[in-house]
């Protein structure tokens, strides 16, 4: 603190003084494995302490897009990697964006330098729309026993080569070629193994995991190029607790074969018709509505596999094919649910497939909305429409007569964060009002109902169309007459 003059009065301020440079070298070292191993380096003209602590760094992340050419970036990992001190590296990652760069043998000798160091997280990232560019995983890889976490994207294994990953926890691979057999031995080399997520691998027809460790399961996109095909991925897991299916529902062909363990669900699916994909000659009369029955079907077993699973978080899409399958006369299984998230864009025929899946969910105690844009949803197809239109036609109160939930104790709404919803129609907003109005008047156990604006202003309109909204919603609700008496409305609204 100093003090100094101004009109005759005497002020304190604060001097700015270096007060990082004070802190151990230990703790300098933490912050500095937090950087980006490139600019981890670039501190060492901070001052004369400094030169060297960089050399004592145990995180590593080489970025080849940062480099003009690859002698630049080779030169680089092999100074970083020659002069480190570290008696054992914590995490080691590679991202490589360049196509045409060849360095193979690099790849090698820096991995064997990682194992050597008993490292733990290894994450080697690849161009992922560069399919017929992939690295074969060196030999030091296969029998690294200190390894945790493992993240590869276009990355072969030799099949002929044992793994030992006795340690690892976490596996991670994108556009990968796995083959059911190699599948089975990959997981029993893996006896720790406790979350998978499989990205973009094609080869695979059926994921059968019997260990007891592994409980989580995420599969992302497609896992075969077959669209329209006949092939599915058959998924046996009986002692999978959490699982979480995205993608093109018509690309990603999942069958749940056992899944009897299920305690969270996530089914955040896209749809496009086959139409799409076809040309004008090649579609036959029927093969539309096949297909459409096909997912349907498939869906359905989806929600019987399911049943059991006290948490469930579903799409948009989903909605609104349950809502067809209402319309057919298709009867839904009863669901065991506690806590149901729903994901989608506010729309009439979304809001009778909500409505369906809150009457075969007579458990439920928490019902959490997010409301998206529906930009996201794909277009939809002539037979699509032609169900669509027939919301025309519904009566609310006979869709679902007599729906009380004597469990339902707190709604949450949520006002989307990444769309703008300042071109949001007004049919929208009544559809969600009319939906909360629902609720309050069925759910005679309700204690909250909560809506929230994650933002004030949109980054898009500059204006405030999320909080506009909701708080309209709100204002008009705290009006409606509520079926439980202790009910409370709250809005929340943050920058």
């Amino acid at each position: 603190m100093w003090k100094k003059q101004k009109n005759g009065v005497e002020e304190e301020e604060e001097t700015l003084d270096d007060r990082i440079s004070h802190l151990p070298d230990a703790l300098l070292v933490q912050i500095l494995s937090l950087l980006p191993t490139r600019d981890a380096v670039k501190s060492c003209v901070v001052s004369k302490r400094w030169r060297y602590l960089w050399t004592s760094i145990y995180n590593f992340l080489f970025i080849d897009g940062n480099y003009n050419n690859v002698e630049n970036f080779i030169s680089f990992v092999d100074h970083v990697l020659t002069h480190s001190t570290c008696s054992k590296i914590k995490k080691f990652q590679v991202d490589f964006h360049h196509r045409d760069w060849e360095f193979d043998s690099k790849i090698s000798q820096w991995l064997g330098f990682a194992v050597e160091k008993k490292v733990e997280d290894v994450v080697l990232h690849s161009c992922l729309f560069a399919y017929n560019l992939s690295y074969e995983l060196p030999l030091s890889m296969y029998t690294c026993s200190s390894l945790i976490t493992l993240n590869l994207s276009c990355w072969v294994f030799d099949k002929a080569l044992t793994i030992a990953w006795n340690s690892l926890k976490s596996l991670k691979l994108d556009s990968t070629e796995l083959e059911d057999d190699y599948i089975v031995k990959l997981l029993s080399s893996c006896p720790a193994l406790e979350t998978m997520e499989l990205s973009f691998c094609e080869g695979c027809r059926r994921l059968e995991i019997t260990s007891s460790n592994l409980k989580r399961l995420t599969l992302k996109n497609r896992l075969y190029f077959s669209f329209g095909g006949d092939e599915s991925l058959e998924i046996f897991a009986p002692h999978i607790q959490h699982l979480d299916i995205s993608g093109d529902l018509g690309e990603l062909k999942c069958r749940l074969v056992d899944v009897s363990s299920l305690v969270i669900a996530s089914l955040t699916f896209s749809m496009r018709c086959i139409t799409d994909y076809l040309e004008e000659d090649d579609i036959e009369e029927d093969s539309c509505y096949d297909y459409h029955q096909d997912i349907r079907n498939l869906i359905l077993d989806y929600l019987e596999k399911l049943s059991y699973a006290t948490e469930l978080i579903i799409g948009g899409w989903f909605a609104q094919a349950v809502f067809m399958m209402k319309l057919e006369g298709v009867m839904l299984p009863e669901l065991r649910c506690k806590c149901l998230t729903l994901k989608l864009h506010v729309s009439e025929h979304n809001l009778y497939g909500i409505a369906s899946l809150l009457h075969t969910s007579p458990l439920l105690e928490s019902l959490n909305i997010h409301i998206e844009s529906q930009f996201n949803d794909s277009s939809s197809c002539q037979l699509e429409l032609s169900y669509l239109a027939e919301v025309d036609y519904i009566n609310w109160p006979s869709w679902i007569p007599n729906t009380v939930f004597p469990n339902l104790k707190n709604v949450k709404i949520v006002g989307c964060l990444r769309e703008c919803l300042k071109d949001w129609s007004e049919s929208g907003f009544c559809k969600l009002f009319e939906l909360s109005k629902f609720l309050l008047k069925n759910a005679v156990a309700l204690q909250k109902l909560v809506i929230v604006a994650k933002r004030r202003k949109c980054c898009d309109c500059s204006e405030s169309c999320v909080s506009r909204h909701l708080s309209q919603l709100a204002k008009k609700l705290l009006d409606t007459p509520r079926s439980s008496k202790n009910s409370v409305i709250i809005y929340q609204e943050f920058s």
